[in-house]
Protein backbone atom coordinates (compact mmCIF):
# COMPACT_ATOMS: atom_id res chain seq x y z
CA UNK A 1 0.00 0.00 0.00
CA UNK A 2 1.38 3.46 -1.09
CA UNK A 3 2.57 5.56 1.71
CA UNK A 4 1.02 9.13 2.88
CA UNK A 5 4.06 10.78 1.64
CA UNK A 6 3.63 8.93 -1.99
CA UNK A 7 -0.01 9.42 -1.65
CA UNK A 8 1.12 13.22 -0.83
CA UNK A 9 2.83 13.81 -4.31
CA UNK A 10 0.79 11.28 -6.25
CA UNK A 11 -2.49 13.33 -5.63
CA UNK A 12 -1.71 16.79 -4.21
CA UNK A 13 -1.36 19.29 -6.87
CA UNK A 14 2.45 20.44 -5.56
CA UNK A 15 3.31 24.87 -6.08
CA UNK A 16 7.11 23.65 -6.12
CA UNK A 17 9.14 20.98 -7.01
CA UNK A 18 10.78 20.95 -3.83
CA UNK A 19 7.79 21.16 -1.06
CA UNK A 20 9.06 20.46 2.57
CA UNK A 21 7.08 17.28 2.71
CA UNK A 22 7.20 16.86 6.51
CA UNK A 23 4.84 14.33 7.77
CA UNK A 24 3.08 16.04 10.71
CA UNK A 25 0.87 14.38 12.89
CA UNK A 26 -0.75 17.32 15.57
CA UNK A 27 0.25 20.27 16.81
CA UNK A 28 0.15 22.16 20.06
CA UNK A 29 1.73 25.57 21.22
CA UNK A 30 4.51 26.42 19.13
CA UNK A 31 5.59 22.94 18.38
CA UNK A 32 4.65 20.46 15.47
CA UNK A 33 5.07 16.88 15.94
CA UNK A 34 6.05 14.47 13.37
CA UNK A 35 4.63 10.69 12.54
CA UNK A 36 7.91 9.83 14.29
CA UNK A 37 7.58 11.35 17.16
CA UNK A 38 10.38 14.39 16.28
CA UNK A 39 9.47 17.46 17.47
CA UNK A 40 10.06 20.77 15.54
CA UNK A 41 9.79 24.13 17.13
CA UNK A 42 7.36 26.51 14.60
CA UNK A 43 9.25 30.16 14.20
CA UNK A 44 6.76 30.82 11.35
CA UNK A 45 3.69 29.92 13.19
CA UNK A 46 2.84 28.58 9.47
CA UNK A 47 3.39 31.99 7.82
CA UNK A 48 1.97 34.20 10.11
CA UNK A 49 -1.30 32.42 10.94
CA UNK A 50 -0.44 30.56 14.72
CA UNK A 51 -0.14 33.92 16.63
CA UNK A 52 -2.45 32.10 19.70
CA UNK A 53 -0.37 28.75 19.43
CA UNK A 54 -1.57 25.80 17.43
CA UNK A 55 -4.43 24.34 18.76
CA UNK A 56 -5.05 26.69 21.23
CA UNK A 57 -7.62 25.48 24.29
CA UNK A 58 -10.20 27.91 24.23
CA UNK A 59 -10.35 28.07 19.94
CA UNK A 60 -10.16 24.35 20.05
CA UNK A 61 -13.28 24.60 22.86
CA UNK A 62 -14.98 26.77 20.43
CA UNK A 63 -14.75 25.04 17.38
CA UNK A 64 -16.08 22.16 18.64
CA UNK A 65 -18.99 23.87 20.51
CA UNK A 66 -19.85 25.34 17.31
CA UNK A 67 -19.66 22.55 15.05
CA UNK A 68 -22.25 20.76 17.54
CA UNK A 69 -24.55 23.41 16.35
CA UNK A 70 -23.86 24.10 13.07
CA UNK A 71 -21.71 24.49 10.12
CA UNK A 72 -22.96 26.13 6.90
CA UNK A 73 -26.47 27.62 6.31
CA UNK A 74 -25.91 29.83 4.28
CA UNK A 75 -24.26 31.99 1.40
CA UNK A 76 -22.41 34.99 3.43
CA UNK A 77 -24.60 37.85 4.95
CA UNK A 78 -28.34 36.45 4.74
CA UNK A 79 -28.68 34.69 7.81
CA UNK A 80 -28.04 36.01 11.59
CA UNK A 81 -25.42 34.02 12.36
CA UNK A 82 -24.41 34.12 16.04
CA UNK A 83 -20.18 33.54 15.70
CA UNK A 84 -20.33 36.67 12.67
CA UNK A 85 -22.04 38.79 14.30
CA UNK A 86 -19.97 38.31 17.89
CA UNK A 87 -16.37 38.46 15.93
CA UNK A 88 -17.43 41.29 14.05
CA UNK A 89 -18.89 43.68 17.14
CA UNK A 90 -15.42 42.44 18.97
CA UNK A 91 -13.38 43.81 15.86
CA UNK A 92 -15.02 46.55 15.61
CA UNK A 93 -14.54 47.87 18.76
CA UNK A 94 -10.91 47.21 18.65
CA UNK A 95 -10.58 49.54 16.17
CA UNK A 96 -10.67 52.99 15.10
CA UNK A 97 -14.68 54.15 15.25
CA UNK A 98 -15.07 54.65 11.25
CA UNK A 99 -13.99 50.94 10.43
CA UNK A 100 -17.37 49.76 11.67
CA UNK A 101 -18.64 47.57 8.93
CA UNK A 102 -17.01 44.02 8.24
CA UNK A 103 -17.07 41.71 5.14
CA UNK A 104 -15.50 38.27 6.20
CA UNK A 105 -14.48 35.98 3.03
CA UNK A 106 -12.92 32.56 3.32
CA UNK A 107 -8.97 33.96 2.67
CA UNK A 108 -6.58 36.84 2.39
CA UNK A 109 -6.56 36.72 -1.23
CA UNK A 110 -10.30 37.00 -1.26
CA UNK A 111 -9.96 40.20 1.24
CA UNK A 112 -7.76 41.73 -1.27
CA UNK A 113 -10.22 42.01 -4.10
CA UNK A 114 -13.57 42.28 -1.91
CA UNK A 115 -10.78 45.23 -1.03
CA UNK A 116 -10.32 46.50 -4.52
CA UNK A 117 -13.51 45.94 -5.83
CA UNK A 118 -15.18 48.04 -2.88
CA UNK A 119 -12.47 50.60 -3.38
CA UNK A 120 -13.72 51.04 -7.32
CA UNK A 121 -17.56 50.83 -6.84
CA UNK A 122 -17.12 53.63 -3.74
CA UNK A 123 -15.07 56.01 -5.69
CA UNK A 124 -16.17 55.53 -9.95
CA UNK A 125 -12.70 54.96 -10.44
CA UNK A 126 -10.08 52.19 -11.87
CA UNK A 127 -6.41 52.99 -10.72
CA UNK A 128 -5.22 50.93 -8.42
CA UNK A 129 -1.55 51.90 -7.24
CA UNK A 130 0.53 49.34 -5.19
CA UNK A 131 4.44 49.31 -4.02
CA UNK A 132 7.31 46.87 -5.74
CA UNK A 133 8.18 43.59 -3.79
CA UNK A 134 3.86 43.72 -2.07
CA UNK A 135 2.73 40.53 -1.81
CA UNK A 136 -1.22 40.55 -1.43
CA UNK A 137 -2.11 37.00 -2.51
CA UNK A 138 -2.26 35.13 -5.64
CA UNK A 139 -5.54 35.10 -7.53
CA UNK A 140 -5.86 37.57 -10.51
CA UNK A 141 -6.63 40.97 -8.51
CA UNK A 142 -4.26 40.52 -6.09
CA UNK A 143 -1.23 39.45 -8.49
CA UNK A 144 -2.29 42.55 -10.88
CA UNK A 145 -1.26 44.51 -7.28
CA UNK A 146 1.86 42.65 -6.45
CA UNK A 147 5.25 44.16 -6.93
CA UNK A 148 7.09 41.39 -8.15
CA UNK A 149 6.97 40.24 -12.33
CA UNK A 150 8.43 37.39 -11.95
CA UNK A 151 5.35 35.64 -10.37
CA UNK A 152 2.87 37.48 -12.61
CA UNK A 153 4.87 37.25 -16.01
CA UNK A 154 3.21 33.93 -16.47
CA UNK A 155 -0.29 34.67 -16.41
CA UNK A 156 -1.03 38.66 -17.91
CA UNK A 157 -3.07 40.43 -19.18
CA UNK A 158 -4.06 40.88 -15.95
CA UNK A 159 -6.14 43.56 -14.07
CA UNK A 160 -5.54 46.85 -16.13
CA UNK A 161 -5.09 50.64 -14.54
CA UNK A 162 -2.91 48.72 -11.94
CA UNK A 163 0.40 50.77 -11.12
CA UNK A 164 3.29 49.76 -9.11
CA UNK A 165 5.28 52.67 -7.41
CA UNK A 166 8.73 52.29 -6.69
CA UNK A 167 9.20 51.29 -2.62
CA UNK A 168 9.67 54.61 -0.17
CA UNK A 169 8.70 56.91 -2.54
CA UNK A 170 5.28 58.62 -2.32
CA UNK A 171 3.34 57.86 -6.03
CA UNK A 172 1.92 60.91 -7.98
CA UNK A 173 -1.98 60.22 -6.76
CA UNK A 174 -4.50 61.49 -8.96
CA UNK A 175 -8.33 62.09 -8.85
CA UNK A 176 -8.34 59.03 -11.15
CA UNK A 177 -7.14 56.99 -8.49
CA UNK A 178 -9.68 54.37 -6.83
CA UNK A 179 -7.28 53.42 -4.25
CA UNK A 180 -3.61 52.82 -3.08
CA UNK A 181 -2.74 49.60 -1.09
CA UNK A 182 -0.09 49.21 0.94
CA UNK A 183 0.98 46.57 3.70
CA UNK A 184 1.29 48.39 6.87
CA UNK A 185 4.74 46.53 7.07
CA UNK A 186 6.22 44.25 3.68
CA UNK A 187 5.97 40.74 4.80
CA UNK A 188 7.43 38.85 1.39
CA UNK A 189 9.86 41.36 0.75
CA UNK A 190 11.78 40.76 3.98
CA UNK A 191 9.80 42.93 6.62
CA UNK A 192 10.33 46.19 5.33
CA UNK A 193 9.22 49.43 6.92
CA UNK A 194 8.01 52.35 6.04
CA UNK A 195 8.78 55.58 8.11
CA UNK A 196 6.17 56.96 9.90
CA UNK A 197 6.59 60.45 7.73
CA UNK A 198 6.28 58.13 4.57
CA UNK A 199 2.45 56.59 5.67
CA UNK A 200 1.23 59.95 7.03
CA UNK A 201 2.15 61.77 3.58
CA UNK A 202 0.55 58.77 2.13
CA UNK A 203 -2.59 58.92 3.73
CA UNK A 204 -2.43 62.65 3.78
CA UNK A 205 -2.29 62.37 -0.75
CA UNK A 206 -4.98 60.20 -0.59
CA UNK A 207 -7.19 62.44 1.86
CA UNK A 208 -6.38 65.36 -0.79
CA UNK A 209 -7.53 63.25 -3.55
CA UNK A 210 -10.53 61.37 -2.17
CA UNK A 211 -8.68 58.48 -3.18
CA UNK A 212 -9.15 55.28 -0.19
CA UNK A 213 -5.87 54.06 1.34
CA UNK A 214 -6.47 50.14 1.56
CA UNK A 215 -3.69 48.55 4.57
CA UNK A 216 -2.91 45.16 3.81
CA UNK A 217 -2.44 43.90 7.74
CA UNK A 218 -3.00 40.36 6.57
CA UNK A 219 0.42 38.72 8.24
CA UNK A 220 1.18 41.81 10.29
CA UNK A 221 -1.94 42.32 12.27
CA UNK A 222 -2.92 40.81 15.95
CA UNK A 223 -0.49 41.29 18.17
CA UNK A 224 2.43 40.62 15.82
CA UNK A 225 4.19 43.73 15.89
CA UNK A 226 3.71 44.75 19.93
CA UNK A 227 -0.13 46.60 18.77
CA UNK A 228 -2.51 44.66 17.63
CA UNK A 229 -2.47 46.23 14.38
CA UNK A 230 0.51 47.69 13.02
CA UNK A 231 -1.09 50.52 11.73
CA UNK A 232 -0.91 51.95 15.58
CA UNK A 233 2.64 52.45 15.33
CA UNK A 234 2.60 54.97 12.69
CA UNK A 235 -0.61 57.22 13.71
CA UNK A 236 -2.84 56.82 10.47
CA UNK A 237 -5.85 55.14 9.93
CA UNK A 238 -6.99 53.33 6.66
CA UNK A 239 -10.15 53.78 4.38
CA UNK A 240 -10.68 50.18 3.83
CA UNK A 241 -8.26 47.33 6.16
CA UNK A 242 -7.53 43.84 5.36
CA UNK A 243 -7.40 41.01 7.69
CA UNK A 244 -6.71 37.20 7.25
CA UNK A 245 -3.98 34.30 8.37
CA UNK A 246 -4.16 34.99 12.10
CA UNK A 247 -7.59 36.29 12.21
CA UNK A 248 -9.45 32.50 12.41
CA UNK A 249 -7.31 31.04 15.69
CA UNK A 250 -5.91 28.11 12.74
CA UNK A 251 -8.95 28.00 10.84
CA UNK A 252 -9.74 29.59 7.27
CA UNK A 253 -10.76 32.88 7.86
CA UNK A 254 -10.53 36.91 6.09
CA UNK A 255 -12.23 39.93 6.30
CA UNK A 256 -12.23 43.40 4.48
CA UNK A 257 -13.36 46.57 6.75
CA UNK A 258 -14.23 49.92 6.18
CA UNK A 259 -16.69 52.57 6.94
CA UNK A 260 -20.74 51.53 6.52
CA UNK A 261 -21.05 54.63 4.22
CA UNK A 262 -18.40 53.08 1.96
CA UNK A 263 -19.22 49.36 2.65
CA UNK A 264 -22.74 49.77 1.48
CA UNK A 265 -21.59 50.45 -2.12
CA UNK A 266 -21.60 46.78 -2.48
CA UNK A 267 -25.18 46.39 -1.66
CA UNK A 268 -26.81 48.30 -4.64
CA UNK A 269 -26.60 49.30 -7.81
CA UNK A 270 -26.20 46.23 -8.22
CA UNK A 271 -27.27 44.06 -5.56
CA UNK A 272 -24.61 41.13 -4.40
CA UNK A 273 -21.95 43.54 -5.70
CA UNK A 274 -19.56 40.98 -3.82
CA UNK A 275 -20.56 37.69 -2.97
CA UNK A 276 -18.54 34.25 -1.06
CA UNK A 277 -20.38 30.94 -0.20
CA UNK A 278 -17.81 30.10 2.69
CA UNK A 279 -16.73 33.49 3.90
CA UNK A 280 -17.22 33.93 7.48
CA UNK A 281 -18.20 29.91 8.08
CA UNK A 282 -19.67 30.30 11.67
CA UNK A 283 -16.54 27.64 13.21
CA UNK A 284 -14.18 29.51 11.71
CA UNK A 285 -15.59 32.68 12.91
CA UNK A 286 -16.10 30.93 16.34
CA UNK A 287 -12.36 30.21 16.42
CA UNK A 288 -11.22 33.56 15.79
CA UNK A 289 -13.55 35.36 18.47
CA UNK A 290 -12.04 32.89 20.59
CA UNK A 291 -8.12 33.32 19.53
CA UNK A 292 -9.10 37.67 20.09
CA UNK A 293 -10.47 37.05 23.03
CA UNK A 294 -7.42 35.56 24.18
CA UNK A 295 -5.17 38.02 22.67
CA UNK A 296 -7.04 40.53 24.92
CA UNK A 297 -7.08 38.86 27.69
CA UNK A 298 -3.95 37.87 27.81
CA UNK A 299 -2.34 41.47 26.12
CA UNK A 300 0.82 40.67 28.11
CA UNK A 301 1.36 38.60 24.88
CA UNK A 302 0.88 41.57 22.27
CA UNK A 303 3.30 43.97 25.23
CA UNK A 304 5.91 41.36 24.88
CA UNK A 305 6.43 41.08 21.57
CA UNK A 306 9.05 43.86 21.29
CA UNK A 307 10.43 42.56 23.77
CA UNK A 308 11.05 39.24 22.63
CA UNK A 309 12.12 40.61 19.23
CA UNK A 310 15.08 42.47 20.56
CA UNK A 311 16.07 39.35 22.55
CA UNK A 312 16.24 37.71 19.19
CA UNK A 313 18.15 40.65 17.73
CA UNK A 314 20.24 40.46 20.43
CA UNK A 315 21.26 37.00 20.21
CA UNK A 316 21.63 36.07 16.73
CA UNK A 317 25.08 37.96 16.36
CA UNK A 318 27.46 36.51 13.89
CA UNK A 319 29.65 37.31 11.36
CA UNK A 320 27.50 35.38 8.65
CA UNK A 321 24.41 38.08 9.58
CA UNK A 322 24.11 41.43 7.51
CA UNK A 323 21.22 42.29 9.36
CA UNK A 324 18.58 41.39 11.72
CA UNK A 325 15.32 43.56 10.91
CA UNK A 326 12.30 44.16 11.69
CA UNK A 327 9.61 45.07 14.16
CA UNK A 328 8.03 42.55 16.99
CA UNK A 329 8.33 39.22 16.45
CA UNK A 330 7.84 39.47 12.83
CA UNK A 331 11.97 39.55 12.12
CA UNK A 332 14.40 38.79 8.61
CA UNK A 333 17.40 37.92 9.52
CA UNK A 334 19.38 38.41 6.19
CA UNK A 335 22.18 36.61 4.93
CA UNK A 336 24.55 36.78 1.85
CA UNK A 337 22.83 34.59 -0.65
CA UNK A 338 20.25 31.99 -1.03
CA UNK A 339 22.76 29.20 -1.50
CA UNK A 340 23.94 30.22 2.11
CA UNK A 341 20.58 30.65 3.95
CA UNK A 342 19.23 27.20 2.17
CA UNK A 343 21.82 25.54 4.27
CA UNK A 344 21.16 27.09 7.27
CA UNK A 345 17.42 26.56 7.06
CA UNK A 346 18.06 22.89 6.12
CA UNK A 347 19.63 22.05 9.01
CA UNK A 348 17.49 24.04 11.58
CA UNK A 349 15.37 21.53 10.40
CA UNK A 350 16.91 18.51 10.64
CA UNK A 351 17.89 19.76 14.57
CA UNK A 352 14.10 20.59 14.95
CA UNK A 353 13.68 24.09 14.16
CA UNK A 354 11.51 25.20 10.80
CA UNK A 355 11.99 28.40 9.45
CA UNK A 356 12.05 29.45 5.71
CA UNK A 357 12.89 32.47 3.49
CA UNK A 358 10.74 35.36 2.04
CA UNK A 359 9.16 35.17 -1.55
CA UNK A 360 10.96 38.12 -2.58
CA UNK A 361 14.00 38.15 -0.28
CA UNK A 362 15.14 34.98 -0.59
CA UNK A 363 18.20 35.83 1.16
CA UNK A 364 16.44 36.32 4.55
CA UNK A 365 15.62 33.90 7.33
CA UNK A 366 11.81 34.61 8.44
CA UNK A 367 10.91 34.45 11.80
CA UNK A 368 7.60 34.68 12.90
CA UNK A 369 6.96 32.38 15.87
CA UNK A 370 3.59 32.62 17.98
CA UNK A 371 3.46 34.76 20.53
CA UNK A 372 3.17 32.26 23.28
CA UNK A 373 7.02 31.50 22.40
CA UNK A 374 8.94 32.48 25.87
CA UNK A 375 12.16 33.91 26.16
CA UNK A 376 13.72 30.19 27.02
CA UNK A 377 12.47 28.49 24.05
CA UNK A 378 13.55 31.68 21.68
CA UNK A 379 17.25 31.47 23.30
CA UNK A 380 17.01 27.49 22.10
CA UNK A 381 15.99 28.73 18.77
CA UNK A 382 18.85 31.02 18.26
CA UNK A 383 20.93 29.00 19.64
CA UNK A 384 20.00 26.25 16.98
CA UNK A 385 20.41 28.82 13.78
CA UNK A 386 23.99 29.77 15.41
CA UNK A 387 25.21 25.83 15.83
CA UNK A 388 23.41 25.38 12.18
CA UNK A 389 25.07 28.93 10.69
CA UNK A 390 28.73 27.33 11.93
CA UNK A 391 27.77 24.14 10.24
CA UNK A 392 26.49 25.06 6.89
Amino acid sequence: MPSQRELFYQHLAQTTPFPLALEIERAEGIYLYGNDGKRYMDLISGIAVSNVGHCNAEVIKAIREQSEKYLHLMVYGEYVQGPQVELATLLCSVLPKQLNSVYFTGSGAEAIEGAMKLAKRYTGRTEIISFKDAYHGSTQGALSVMGNEKLKQAYRPLLPDCRIADIYKIPTITKQTACVIIETIQGEAGVRQFSKEFLQTLRKRCNETGTLLILDEIQCAFGRTGKLFAFEHYGIEPDILCLAKSLGGGMPLGAFIAPHEIMQSLSHNPMLGHITTFGGHPVCCAAGLAALKFLMREKHLIEDANQKGELIKQLLSHPAIKEVRGKGLMLAVEFSDFETLKKIIDRCIQQGVITDWFLFCDNAMRIAPPLIITKEEIRQACAVILDSIEHR
